[in-house]
């Protein structure tokens, strides 16, 4: 498995505890996202190092989660129908910066837009979704932390599946074997080592929201 990993325990020491909080796995150039698919699309994704084949269609929305723990509150541990397989996804840095500077929220924010039907334009136009959520322990607790996910669509989706993956994992026994570790002892689990990204560009920044 390519992910760095580090006890739950340690990384909560080393994350804030509440705000809009971008947190992922991360080097110099690249990021991981996660998502959670049935068998036949996860198969093929792997293998191919790409998504496609005939259970997968580019003609819908997709959502990337760049934290794991929101990312295993979503499929249930990879235990949800149609979630039984986790993949984690390395992207480039350059690449998520652009869906970042193309997201529009999901919801009005009066502060990025000046009224609603600019917003309702704007979210019909662009092919980036973007939601805060409350963030999840590992027990599905919810945090005072925000997570960010990112739905993906049209032109910016086949780039993402077919062009931009720099590495595709199934990391689903992980995930399960995780699981069993957190009902035995949950200070002994085991989570990618994360921390927060920087979103330092005014663009992204003011597009997201971080309020």
């Amino acid at each position: 498995m390519k992910l760095k990993t580090v006890s739950w325990k340690k990384l909560q020491e080393t994350l804030p505890s509440s705000g809009k909080q971008l947190i992922a796995q991360q080097t110099e150039d690249t990021l991981v996202v996660y998502q959670a698919f049935r068998p036949a699309i996860a198969n093929y994704a792997v293998e191919h190092q790409a998504f496609g084949g005939n259970a997968y269609s580019y003609d819908r929305m997709s959502w990337i989660k760049p934290n794991f723990l929101w990312m295993m509150y979503r499929c249930g541990w990879a235990a949800k129908e149609g979630q039984e397989r986790v993949l984690a996804i390395h992207l480039p840095k350059t690449f998520f910066e652009k869906v970042l500077s193309q997201a529009v929220p999901s919801s009005y924010k009066p502060g990025l837009f000046p009224e609603m039907d600019a917003w309702q334009a704007a979210l019909q136009s662009s092919d980036v979704r973007l939601q805060w959520d409350p963030d999840h322990g590992p027990n599905d607790n919810k945090l005072e932390r925000r997570a960010i996910q990112l739905g993906l669509r049209g032109s910016i989706l086949k780039e993402f599946g077919l062009r931009q993956i720099v590495a595709m994992e199934d990391i689903t026994d992980f995930v399960k074997e995780q699981h069993r570790v957190l009902q035995r002892d949950p200070m002994a689990l085991l989570v990618p080592e994360e921390s927060v990204y920087p979103l330092e560009d005014t663009v992204i920044r003011n597009t997201i929201d971080l309020r």
